[in-house]
């Protein structure tokens, strides 16, 4: 078949294909997979254009690799949503895996984040540098079975601590990088959740937790007991909702930040003082909290998390988790101050995921994250350091903000602030 020909059939099939997307005869799923991964996306769009009357042009003008975020990352590709990108520091980070400065990417389109999260990372870095622990808790993942009763429920939970090691060998099996930590029976009635908790190296590790369990489940729980199991998560894991249990246990990375700011970092780069903070950390971040049954104890944790989860390719709904951190304020002598931040549930990875997405890939080199087949699990630990740095950084910054009543001024100045000629109107 001629050149020419093949351009024909081809043509003519893109054209069949946009039809049937229009008119409903096939789902955007249905594309065929044989389709270069740009070229199908491409006829979704075009498709889209005509249901929906929207031009395209910008989604469908990316750089990351389309084929790898069509297979890994995002079903029925169409193209990309831009995020600004801006960087923060470089922040002082004096923790295990890391005992030095480095340059934090953050991607948010809210105004005044980056500006506010850079002052913090001044003040950081001018009294010597934020002390960052990590601790590697584990990521869980808790399937749900149902029983004919107490006595039943009871005889299952006696043979799951019967056979523990024979379930470590299952689902460790499946990913040379998963170590089983404990499985955690809670149970009441007819129900019993078995929160399983792995090591997962520098993965974030929630899909190896669910293949293994998985496994275990299928290939050994069901059949050696006949006990049935409804969910493969039962919500006891618990994953992208605020839970007391992972408030108080951890899920991924638990992360501790502290920091001792001097009288003149306080007043010359936070334009604040110590009593100023200490009393909008009272009335705010305690008594606040309290008052509107909020599981997090801080100003804005998820601010920070977000913006560094996107930049970073990180699952961002689990920025949930992320959130319930807690914030502490003391006053030391000369008008000094003590800070720390407590993060008890932070899921984050150096690998897998949104990670290998080109500009993700990009924003962890820039921090200096790489694997080292020696340390498994050290990128991470980093990676959570850096986090736990920047995130204390923007915590400080905004609390001296409302010392010095300059939130709004701080937003009204970057985000309505005037447009380069030819922009679009600011409002």
């Amino acid at each position: 078949m001629s050149k020419m020909n093949q351009a024909i059939r081809a043509r003519s099939r893109r054209e069949e294909l946009i039809q049937a997307l229009v008119e409903r005869q096939i789902g955007f799923h249905q594309v065929p997979s044989d389709l270069p991964a740009d070229e199908a996306a491409e006829i979704r769009r075009i498709a889209l254009e005509e249901l929906t009357g929207a031009t395209l042009a910008k989604t469908g003008a990316y750089v990351l690799d389309a084929g790898r975020a069509s297979c890994r990352n995002c079903e029925n590709f169409i193209g990309a949503v831009q995020i600004p990108l801006g960087v923060v520091g470089p922040v002082a980070v004096r923790g295990e895996e890391i005992d030095g400065e480095v340059y934090v990417p953050l991607a948010t389109s809210e105004a005044a984040l980056v500006a506010s999260t850079n002052r913090g990372c001044s003040a950081v870095r001018k009294a010597g540098g934020a002390v960052v622990r990590v601790e590697d808790v584990g990521m869980t993942r808790a399937p749900v079975f149902r029983t004919s009763g107490i006595d039943q429920t009871r005889r299952f939970v006696a043979w799951i601590n019967d056979h523990k090691e024979e379930l470590r060998q299952i689902t460790e099996r499946t990913s040379e990088y998963l170590k089983l930590l404990d499985i955690r029976p809670y149970t009441f009635g007819t129900t019993i959740f078995l929160r399983f908790r792995f090591t997962s190296g520098d993965a974030m590790g929630m899909n190896m937790a669910t293949i293994a369990c998985d496994r275990a489940v299928r290939d050994f729980i069901e059949p050696q007991t006949g006990i049935e199991c409804v969910a493969l998560s039962g919500n006891y894991c618990v994953d992208k909702k605020p839970a007391a249990i992972n408030f108080h246990e951890g899920r991924g990375k638990r992360v501790f930040a502290e920091i001792e700011l001097p009288a003149e970092v306080l007043e010359q780069t936070l334009k604040t003082t110590a009593e100023g903070l200490l009393e909008v950390q009272y009335r705010k971040n305690l008594l606040g909290s309290i008052a509107s049954g909020s599981a997090g104890f801080n100003a804005h944790f998820a601010n920070v998390l977000a913006a560094f989860f996107i930049a970073t390719g990180q699952d961002l709904a689990h920025v949930v988790e992320g959130s319930m951190g807690v914030t502490c304020l003391e006053a030391r002598d000369s008008g000094g101050i003590y800070a720390s931040i407590y993060l008890p549930a932070v899921p984050v990875g150096a690998v897998g995921g949104g990670t290998a997405l080109d500009t993700q890939a990009e924003a962890l080199a820039m921090m200096g994250i790489g694997l080292d087949p020696e340390r498994p699990g050290a990128a991470a630990r980093r990676l959570a350091e850096i986090l736990g740095a920047t995130v204390l950084a923007g915590e400080l910054s905004l609390l001296a903000a409302f010392t010095s009543n300059d939130l709004a001024r701080a937003h009204e100045r970057l985000s309505r602030g005037t447009l380069p000629p030819g922009g679009p109107v600011a409002r």
